[in-house]
C-alpha cells in the first residue's frame, strides 16, 4: 500500500489576516511535565551536540537541553552539577536503570530514553520501570517514532513526550542503510491527531527556522536540533583551522562508526555519519534568531501562541 507523504519542502503556510503589531505579542511557551518553556527548542542529546555547557545555556534561554548519554555514569552525572541541567538521555538495556537512579541523584528532572527505534518491546519495558519506580515528579521523553500507531503505544506506556522522525537528520543514513522511515513533516501531521496527552517533539530534517514553524504548524509542541546547534561555543568538541584558515568543528551522528567507536569500543549497525561543520560562534545568537524567526512566522498566520497558531495556521 501506497501513501503520499510531504516533507518539509513540500509545504507552505498560506498568510492569513493579522492584527499583530508587534512580534513581542507573540508567546512561544510550551509545557513539558511541570515545567514551562518559553521557547520550544530542544537540543539533541548527541555526543556533538549537548553537554553540561549546551545544556545550560538551552536553559537560561527558555528552552531545553538533553546532555548525550555516550559516556560513563560517573561523566553523565558530572553534566548535571552545572547549576541547572536538569535533562539527561538513557538506553533502555545494560546500565539504564543505575544510570536513571544516579542520575535522579544529581537532580535529574527529564529524563530521554534514546533509541532509533522505539516502537519496541524494550522501549515499553523501560517506560513501565520508570512509572512503576519513580513519580510523576520525573518528566519522561521517548523515542524516536514515525507513525500514529507508534506514537499511541509509547503514550499508553507512559511517556509525557514523544520524539517523532525516523531518518531525517542530516547525519543520518537510517534511510539508506536499512530502507526505513518517514518524513518528518508527514509524521508529526500523524501524531497530531492521536488521541493523547503526550507532547510531540518534532526530530529530524529541520534545516531552517522556517522548517520549525512548518513544524510547530502541524502540530509539534516542541522541535529538537542537532546540526542548527552544532558547530557553536556551547557545543563540544575542539574548533579546527583549515590551511585556508576556515573553522570547523565535528557533528557526527550517534550511530556512526567513529561515535560507536568512541564510545563502546566497537561498531554494530551503522546509521550515522560524521562530517564537518562550520564554526558558527556562539549559540546564543542563534537562538535570538530563531526565536524572532519563529515568531514572525506566527505573526503571518495572525496567532500570538502556539495553541491559536496550530488552530488557525492553513
Amino acid at each position: 500500500m501506497f501513501e503520499e507523504t510531504y516533507s518539509f519542502d513540500d509545504v507552505l503556510l498560506l498568510p492569513l489576516k493579522s492584527d499583530i503589531e508587534s512580534r513581542s505579542e507573540i508567546g512561544l511557551e510550551s509545557e513539558l511535565g511541570t515545567r514551562e518553556y518559553s521557547l520550544p527548542i530542544i537540543s539533541s542529546p548527541m555526543d556533538t551536540v549537548t553537554e553540561s555547557l549546551m545544556a545550560a545555556t538551552m536553559n537560561e534561554f527558555g528552552a531545553l537541553g538533553i546532555v548525550h548519554r555516550y559516556c560513563s555514569i560517573e561523566e553523565q552525572c558530572n553534566m548535571l552539577t552545572k547549576g541547572i541541567v536538569t535533562a539527561a538521555a538513557v538506553g533502555v538495556s545494560g546500565d539504564f536503570k543505575q544510570r536513571v537512579s544516579d542520575l535522579i541523584e544529581f537532580g535529574l528532572e527529564t529524563v530521554c530514553i534514546d533509541v532509533a527505534h522505539g516502537h519496541h518491546s524494550m522501549m515499553e519495558g523501560a517506560l513501565k520501570y520508570l512509572k512503576d519506580t519513580y513519580d510523576s515528579s520525573l518528566s519522561i521523553i521517548a523515542g524516536n517514532v514515525a507513525t500514529p500507531d507508534a506514537f499511541n503505544d509509547l503514550s499508553d506506556w507512559g511517556a509525557d513526550a514523544i520524539r517523532v522522525g525516523i531518518g531525517g537528520g542530516s547525519i543520518c543514513s537510517t534511510r539508506t542503510q536499512t530502507g526505513h522511515g518517514v518524513p518528518t513533516f508527514h509524521s508529526v501531521l500523524g501524531c497530531k491527531y492521536v488521541d493523547s496527552d503526550a507532547k510531540i517533539i518534532a526530530d529530524g530534517g529541520i534545516k531552517t527556522a522556517g522548517d520549525i514553524v512548518k513544524a510547530i504548524a502541524a502540530g509539534a509542541d516542541f522541535v529538537m536540533l542537532g546540526s542548527m546547534l552544532a558547530g557553536t561555543d556551547e557545543s563540544p568538541g575542539q574548533v579546527f583551522v583549515t590551511s585556508e584558515s576556515k573553522k570547523y568543528k565535528v557533528y557526527r551522528g550517534m550511530a556512526s562508526e567513529e561515535a560507536q567507536i568512541a564510545w563502546r569500543g566497537e561498531t554494530r549497525s551503522l546509521e550515522g555519519i560524521s562530517t564537518t561543520i562550520p564554526y558558527k560562534g556562539s549559540v546564543i545568537e542563534i537562538l535570538k534568531n530563531l526565536k524572532q524567526n519563529i515568531r514572525s512566522g506566527m505573526s503571518y498566520s495572525g496567532s500570538r501562541s502556539i495553541k491559536e497558531f496550530q488552530e488557525k495556521v492553513e
